[in-house]
């Protein structure tokens, strides 16, 4: 085979209606838009009009609310921290803080803080010092042979 010889399979392009090109072409004249009218016309853009009716995005009754200060939180499972601490990525002498688990790469940034949850195996014997943990996640620390400090941090104390 040569460079010459090399073709597409039969079917796989297909070339491009070009319309308002002449009545031959079979959509000459107005393109397939019809006559006048606003949708025949450039620059129309018309999602979400239903010709005067009342919408249906405001037919719907909304719901809910979305509270526009709230806390959002770094999440980290017990599990993932004791797979860090066997891998040696988390020095378990030393007080794991938010800082250390940002600098470990468990947590990409503490945005309001870092929260813990108890999903997972622990086993180690370790201080953790959180902006928040569920109470199983302390209850998991303890019995472990640890404890998880939860300091109140500086966005929390502001709401």
């Amino acid at each position: 085979m040569k460079l010459h010889e090399l073709h597409d399979n039969e079917g796989a392009t297909k070339r491009r209606k070009r319309v308002a090109r002449g009545p031959g072409s079979g959509k000459g004249k107005t393109a397939g838009r019809g006559i006048k009218g606003q949708k025949s016309r450039s620059g129309v853009a018309i999602n979400g009009y239903e010709g005067g009716q009342m919408p249906l995005y405001r037919r719907l009754p909304k719901r809910g609310f979305n509270k526009p200060n709230r806390l959002q939180f770094a999440v980290v499972n017990l599990g993932l921290i004791q797979k860090f601490i066997d891998a040696g990525k988390i020095d378990m002498s030393a007080e794991i803080t938010e800082d250390a688990l940002v600098a470990s790469g468990l947590v990409r940034r503490k945005l309001d803080g870092v929260r813990v949850l108890a999903k997972g195996a622990f086993s180690a014997k370790v201080t953790i010092s959180v902006t928040g943990a569920s109470a199983s996640a302390i209850e998991a620390v303890a019995a472990a042979g640890g404890a998880l400090n939860v300091t109140a941090s500086a966005a929390a104390a502001a709401e």
